[in-house]
């Protein structure tokens, strides 16, 4: 399970001209998805996610984590984040699982990280066309990708 974290000062979905998620300051999360994925990766980021300290602190030094400032998340499945770009200039996306496998599993990264983080998460919509906006904070973006547990 791959997740791309970004500080945002504010982050929206739209879907078909509709907003569905809508945040100001804390995470947005994008997911991707694939079958060797367990709940032991879920509940292995939905830790690092709560507990990154990313954001400043009172002498603006990256000390807080997001449960710290009471901040807000929005998790957005993006199977994109197992593309491949070995060969050619086309990205091929054989490793990221199909919507049947990928459906509960980002529905139980959701609920895991609700559990843990003892607040809403807001999302996008699984499959959906999204329209993603935000303002990133610093700009602080961090990957983290469950099988390389550095």
């Amino acid at each position: 399970m791959k997740v791309v974290l970004q500080r945002v000062s504010q982050a929206s979905v739209t879907v078909d001209s509709k907003i569905v998620a809508d945040i100001k300051k804390g995470l947005l999360v994008l997911v991707g998805i694939e079958d060797a994925d367990t709940q032991e990766d879920i509940d292995w980021l939905v830790g690092k996610i709560i507990k990154m300290r990313i954001f400043g602190d009172e002498n603006d030094v990256m000390n807080c984590s997001v449960q710290d400032i009471k901040g807000d998340i929005i998790v957005v499945s993006q199977f994109t984040l197992h593309a491949s770009t070995k060969k050619g200039n086309r990205p091929s996306y054989i490793k990221a699982s199909k919507p049947e496998f990928a459906i509960p599993m980002y529905e139980s990264f959701v609920k895991t990280l609700e559990k843990e983080f003892n607040k809403k998460i807001q999302t996008g919509i699984f499959g959906a066309d999204m329209k993603v906006s935000l303002l990133n904070d610093g700009p602080v973006t961090i990957l983290i990708d469950s099988k390389n547990r550095e």
